[in-house]
């Protein structure tokens, strides 16, 4: 497995992670035995960075996450985040940054992983009601404790990056990034670069439309959030399907699935990037994972850039109220 190191911290992980949310909530129902399954075999492929959060399923992703790694964890690197409020109902209480609010999220989190150290931070959202030099504090002191190695943000804009990494070195910053969300490279990437910072890149199959595995909106099911999401419906589900056509089209010829061609695309972006790739299925994961055997030819890039440059998604990331919470 090829490794990659997250900017200037020292933290090195596999090329590419895994993303355990749709594990316990947003993309349907799943097998728990399945996914534990899947991060075992993660594990044993050399896939080693783990990515979950407080929110997903309620704490519930968390729980599941530390069941798979009670007897591994010296082989992972795990990566947990705290910002998004969910009742226990899962209703959305907004975001917190409060610093009495990050010590107690973590050490929730540390009891449902069942771990006495995370490797990896991050501020899932930030808190416009909180200067982020406070939230930051914060979790420098948890760095200070050990109960933490190593902080992130996530979706967080340049500026609020600068200033948060003045405070304590920032190791990681996640945003999705992908053939259809091409929106990092305008000002985030240059950002963290300079700064020396690593790049977490989510989605990056495009919450799995990229795949090509879909082909209408019925193909998800009822409880599945991508049917709210304005890229999945309406007129724009089909106009993005017209675009992964060409996609499939392409990957066909070069003898890959759509799926390793766009993780292809993400991974040579930059060996300062590693996309998180999503999935609950062991077969799915293996087909990820070849991806790291593929290279584009600089007339491929230049191909692709055609069929999906900055901007050509129709829709927007989030529905409205989601989209008020990304680059702060």
């Amino acid at each position: 497995m090829e490794r990659r190191r997250l900017g200037a911290s020292g933290l090195e992980v596999s090329a590419l992670g895994l993303g355990c949310m749709g594990m316990s909530e947003f993309y349907g129902s799943g097998d728990e035995g399945e996914s534990i399954a899947t991060i075992h075999h993660a594990i044993e492929r050399g896939v080693d960075f783990l990515d979950t959060a407080d929110m997903y399923g309620v704490g519930r992703n968390e729980e599941l996450v530390g069941r798979a790694i009670a007897d591994r964890r010296d082989r992972v690197v795990l990566a947990t985040k705290f910002g998004n409020v969910r009742g226990e109902d899962g209703s959305f209480g907004g975001v917190c940054g409060r610093p009495d609010y990050v010590r107690s999220a973590c050490e929730a989190s540390l009891r449902r992983l069942g771990i006495e150290t995370i490797d990896l931070y991050y501020q899932h959202r930030v808190d416009p009601d909180v200067p982020i030099e406070d939230t930051v504090g914060a979790m420098a002191e948890l760095v200070r404790e050990g109960k933490v190695r190593f902080l992130g943000l996530s979706e967080a804009a340049p500026e609020t990056v600068r200033r948060a990494h003045a405070v304590h070195p920032i190791a990681a910053l996640q945003t999705e990034y992908s053939l259809w969300s091409r929106d990092p490279e305008e000002a985030l990437l240059p950002t963290v670069r300079e700064l020396g910072i690593g790049y977490v890149a989510y989605s990056p199959l495009g919450r799995g439309f990229l795949t090509g595995q879909f082909r209408s909106p019925e193909d998800f099911e009822p409880d599945d959030t991508r049917r709210r999401h304005p890229r999945f419906t309406g007129d724009n589900f089909q106009k993005n399907l017209d675009l992964v056509g060409e996609i499939e089209a392409m990957a066909r010829g070069k003898g890959c699935t759509a799926a390793q061609l766009a993780l292809a695309w993400v991974l040579g972006q930059g060996g300062d990037i590693v996309p998180i790739p999503g999935t609950r299925r062991r077969a799915r994961l293996d087909e990820n994972i070849g991806a790291l055997d593929i290279r584009l030819t600089e007339e491929e890039r230049a191909r692709i850039d055609r069929i999906l440059p900055p901007g050509a998604a129709a829709g927007d990331r989030y529905h409205a109220q989601g989209m008020q919470t990304i680059n702060r």
